[in-house]
């Protein structure tokens, strides 16, 4: 791994961190995950195992660090790790008809993913705050963050390619 991908990555890493902390909880202190979206950012941009490891760890403890869901540091991490390489898999599989679009679209489903994963974990972990449940608490925060996370990622993506491509972090991105 090279220095820059690394300094590319801590980037990401940093800036989901500081947008998931600002992010205040709203429902039983469930809050949209948008560290998810420089996760993703940066599978798509730097895919390679090691990197989306070393990415699903660091979101995930700095998420659950940061949560504000009660007894969220598990959830997440699991959370993460399974979601980072989900879609690492299904970028891989349609990485040569890759566009915006597609990365949109699988921003939207990891999103769903994590999302579900997360809840599940908290849900045999440590339970579910309040008195809502799973399905509950997938409609009232997933969903909207899934829509949240495919709209900011359809204006982020293309903006972060093009600085890409005009210096020296990485080859050229296909957009």
């Amino acid at each position: 791994m090279n220095t820059k991908t690394l300094v590319s990555l801590s980037l990401l890493v940093g800036i989901g961190a500081a947008l998931h902390l600002i992010i205040p909880g709203f429902f039983l202190g469930m809050k949209p995950d948008l560290m998810l979206i420089m996760m993703f950012l940066g599978i798509f941009l730097f895919t390679e195992k090691k990197n989306v490891l070393l990415l699903a760890l660091l979101t995930g403890i700095i998420s659950g660090l940061t949560s504000t869901f009660p007894g969220g540091l598990l959830p997440n991490i699991i959370d993460k790790f399974v979601t980072a390489f989900l879609i690492y898999f299904l970028y891989t599989a349609v990485k040569k008809s890759s566009s915006t679009y597609m990365v949109c679209a699988l921003t939207g489903i990891g999103t769903l993913i994590s999302g579900a994963v997360f809840l599940g974990s908290a849900l045999l972990i440590s339970g579910l705050p309040g008195s809502a449940g799973f399905l509950g608490l997938y409609s009232i925060v997933v969903l909207p963050a899934a829509v949240f996370n495919l709209a900011a990622m359809a204006i982020i993506y293309p903006m972060v390619t093009k600085i890409l491509k005009r210096t020296s972090l990485q080859p050229a991105v296909k957009n």
